[in-house]
């Protein structure tokens, strides 16, 4: 309990930019925290850590200063910003109260999803074949992500208002969400050996289903604005109606319709 606490705090303390602007809360902040909370690992555990543990605690560092370094560079560089207003919630629009709710909950988020790693330092389960498979499966998922996020700034940059259908995208729509998906389906497999209590699992489940839940969520919001923005266009619609939202080869066009996913 003492070590959770001691990443709640520094999960608390790097996504805390979202005061200043509330979106970040979920966007640079949370990939500040993950930054954070792996050099916070890697600092409380000097004295046991193996080849496998800082393997996985540097990719936290490393996804993290990666994904915040390309939303403050999107934000920047880019007329993302203008294009998502309407879509997010601007900072004087959200009470004080609210803030806190969500800076809260998004950090404890953020704790819950590196969990496994958290668990298997503190159980002293060192490097074993699922910490090995977990690392594998969570770099792919970051190489995936990186990928996508240059493939589709390159087509932008070429074509600013056509919609991306080259690269990793001619297999899914969303492949940057199924990079952070695989991402965080490794850091669970790397656990599950490791989980010796129900908190244990109970941590690392919701944790897992959390960022999933929100991946989805993020993937209905991108399908209502490109609706919005190309629903006109007949090779859009093919594109679409051809290509899966989320998972490559599994056959799900749409999730614009489950209002549940409202994240």
């Amino acid at each position: 309990m003492k070590y959770f606490l001691i990443l709640l705090a520094l999960s608390l303390l790097a996504s805390s930019c979202g005061f200043y602007q509330y979106v970040w809360f979920i966007s640079i902040g949370y990939g500040a925290a993950i930054a954070l909370i792996g050099a916070g690992l890697l600092i409380l555990f000097s004295q046991s850590l193996t080849v496998g543990t800082v393997l996985q605690c540097t990719l936290f560092v490393i996804y993290g200063c990666r994904l915040s370094g390309y939303l403050i560079y999107r934000d920047r560089k880019t007329a993302y910003h203008r294009r998502m207003k309407g879509e997010v919630k601007e900072n004087n629009s959200v009470s004080p109260a609210a803030k806190i709710g969500i800076w809260v909950s998004a950090a404890l988020l953020y704790v819950l999803e590196t969990s496994p790693v958290l668990f298997r330092l503190t159980e002293q389960k060192g490097t074993d074949l699922f910490c090995i498979v977990g690392f594998v499966i969570s770099a792919v998922g970051l190489l995936l992500e990186t990928t996508a996020d240059l493939q589709k700034n390159r087509a932008k940059k070429k074509n600013p208002g056509r919609f991306v259908e080259t690269g990793l995208f001619r297999l899914v729509r969303c492949p940057n969400y199924f990079g952070e998906m695989t991402f965080w389906t490794g850091v669970f497999v790397s656990g599950l050996n490791v989980c010796r209590s129900a908190g244990m699992w109970i941590c690392a489940v919701l944790g897992y289903a959390g960022i999933i839940y929100v991946m989805f969520g993020g993937a209905r919001r991108l399908e209502i604005r490109q609706d919005k923005n190309y629903g006109n266009d007949p090779e859009y619609q093919r594109y679409k109606s051809t290509t899966p939202i989320m998972i490559p080869f599994v056959p799900i066009y749409s999730v614009k319709d489950h209002k549940w996913l409202v994240a």
